[in-house]
């Protein structure tokens, strides 16, 4: 444990020297990736003292917070960290919660809900050290899924943008809805799938531009030993009303991820860095991405009741 410590230390001073002496973005965006550094530099002195879940609860969990419709109650926070806007080189941050929430409505199909609320940070593009903070528009999607899915796991449903920013800046103003589709595969290590969606608006201020966009993020997810694994699932976007040369939005990268406990409940954190490969004028040429998301797995009863013999088995092995 010592020398995991002492490792760990070495690689965060490093790591920080590099970050202050690079040209990344702005002063306080190199002390954010300052502070970033850090603690993925030294987490694995806290990782070790974790008591992860067992490897067979761990490579299902790995499969299922992998899969947007599994029977798995979900609640992530996920920070979103733009940087390079503007002419002033201005940072946007959007903290998205999303839960996922799974419900059987009859033997054969289940109904997954998909909520997205943003909490976005906005800065002025004209003026340093102004912006705006609020809600955004929330964006609920809804999936009907099997209950019992083949190797193609699936779901479809549709998608709702409601204007519900606190401030007009921070959201269209519009009503709007459209088709979702989800499709994915999962054989052995990995997971293979995309989320697709269009909304045209319906209703709204009439004074807002009209809105036709469309989201599609794929995802490949490789799966490594001790809940780790690598991750790209970059989130495409195109403004089909937007002018020629600002429709598309192109991220390319990945990151990692690990499934883990935090005491007694489970855990996916996952730390991934995004260049868009074309971008709207003005927009973010780069982004970085970290999620935690809280894990709450539905058990069979085969499963609840492997629990209880493991929890029995324990208490037995106490000292009395």
């Amino acid at each position: 444990m010592k020398s995991r410590i002492q490792v760990s230390f070495k690689t965060a001073w490093v790591c920080a020297l590099t970050v202050e002496h690079s040209k990344v973005g702005s002063a306080r965006d190199k002390r954010f990736l300052m502070q970033l550094v850090a603690v993925l530099a030294l987490s694995p002195a806290v990782w070790a003292q974790q008591n992860p879940a067992g490897e067979d609860q761990t490579a299902e969990l790995q499969k299922a917070t992998q899969n947007p419709v599994a029977n798995l109650i979900l609640v992530p926070l996920q920070n979103n960290t733009n940087f390079g806007i503007g002419p002033l080189d201005r940072t946007q941050n959007v903290l998205n919660i999303q839960p996922v929430i799974p419900v059987q409505v009859s033997e054969k199909w289940k109904l997954i809900t998909r909520t997205i609320v943003p909490l976005i940070y906005q800065p002025d593009v004209t003026q340093r050290n102004l912006g705006v903070t609020g809600l955004g528009d929330a964006n609920p999607t809804f999936f009907l899924s099997p209950a019992k899915p083949g190797k193609l796991i699936w779901g479809i449903g549709p998608a709702f943008i409601l204007p519900t920013a606190t401030n007009n800046v921070l959201g269209q103003g519009k009503w709007s809805a459209g088709p979702s589709v989800v499709a994915l595969v999962q054989p052995e290590h990995w997971t293979f799938g995309a989320l697709v969606n269009n909304v045209w608006n319906f209703a709204g201020e009439s004074d807002k531009p009209a809105v036709n966009q469309m989201l599609l993020q794929y995802f490949i997810n490789y799966n490594l030993q001790k809940g780790w694994y690598i991750s790209l699932s970059p989130i495409i976007t195109a403004n089909w009303k937007a002018s020629r040369g600002n429709v598309w939005t192109v991220p390319v990268g990945g990151g990692i991820g690990r499934i883990m406990k935090f005491g007694a409940q489970p855990v996916n954190l996952t730390v991934q860095f995004y260049g868009n490969a074309t971008h709207p004028a003005g927009t973010s040429p780069w982004s970085m991405r970290i999620q935690l998301a809280f894990l709450f797995p539905k058990l069979s009863k085969e499963q609840e009741k492997k629990m209880l013999e493991q929890k029995l088995k324990q208490l037995e092995q106490q000292p009395h």
